[in-house]
């Protein structure tokens, strides 16, 4: 078993036993921020269960179905994850704001203990779990970190509440986490959905690149450069090169080397030896034929 793969698992059993644990907690001391949190737990442990699964699954090597191999299925768990979490930070602030309007006493020590427990426990998860570079990976350990200060709201929280009775701040926390979750989730979705949109990974400037490639030795010109990526990491281009060297050989090896550069692991290049004349009055057209070919 992979380092990853033993981290997610880890942490799955970590925080599927904790929000079970979390959930009585908040019962018992009637706190909904605790209660919004065991939901949240909840459904951290279940997006880390799903992420498990899908990351051990994008570790298949490349076959005839997918070419690329599983790296997406990577990828697919940190959507679902996601989404878990945006559904699950909504309903948490919906139900706080309900508990607004209608107070409920809260046993504050209660809180107490429980909050020092979690900021312990969740630590440790997100410690154990911190290496590892996939999306899927990055998902599960911002779910450590954001549980972590979850409860070191709640901790806060609890203690102001000791001491000046004013109950609403159990509200008002369990809102404040939601919504610092639910900013996050829709950041990671729209990084996944940049990668399902094969948008040029943003550490990527393709002018800034033709104009590397266009520097090299017996390169005469460069178009239909596409540069995407499968899962954030790997980064893939595929580029039409016009030379007139005899060497061509050579000039490849040298543009793969500037491409290592900029990230991009894996290439496809295309050479012409001469201009391609038509590529203005054609490029619609050879762009649309071009996209049949490469996906």
């Amino acid at each position: 078993m992979k380092k990853t793969e033993k981290n997610i698992l880890i942490a799955f059993i970590l925080n599927i036993s904790f929000s079970i644990f979390e959930f009585f907690g908040g019962l018992f001391t009637n706190s909904v921020a605790i209660l919004s949190d065991s939901i949240h737990d909840l459904g951290d442990a279940l997006s880390i269960g799903i992420s498990y699964f899908m990351e051990r699954k994008s570790k298949k090597s490349a076959d005839n179905k997918y070419t690329y191999g599983y790296i997406r299925y990577s990828v697919l768990g940190g959507v679902i994850t996601t989404t878990i979490l945006i559904v699950g930070s909504i309903l948490v602030i919906i139900g706080a704001i309900k508990r607004l309007f209608n107070p409920v006493e809260v046993n504050y020590n209660g809180m107490i203990i429980f909050a020092i427990v979690g900021v312990v426990l969740n630590f440790l998860a997100a410690y154990i779990t911190r290496e590892g570079n996939s999306i899927n990976q990055k998902s599960v350990n911002l779910h450590m970190l954001e549980d972590v200060f979850g409860w070191i709201v709640v901790l806060a929280g609890a203690i102001i509440m000791n001491f000046t009775d004013i109950i609403m701040i159990d509200s008002i926390m369990s809102i404040g986490v939601a919504v610092f979750i639910l900013v996050n989730a829709l950041k990671n979705l729209k990084q996944v959905l940049d990668l399902f949109l094969e948008k040029t990974p943003k550490e990527i400037d393709i002018g800034e690149l033709k104009k590397h490639l266009l520097e090299i030795d017996g390169v005469d010109d460069i178009h239909h450069i596409h540069v995407w990526s499968i899962d954030g990491f790997n980064n893939y281009a595929t580029m039409h090169i016009v030379t007139k060297s005899k060497n061509i050989k050579n000039v490849k090896h040298m543009i793969r080397e500037e491409l290592e550069e900029h990230n991009i692991c894996h290439a496809i290049l295309e050479t012409e030896d001469e201009v391609c004349d038509d590529k203005d009055c054609h490029v619609e057209f050879k762009e649309k034929t071009y996209h049949h070919h490469h996906h």
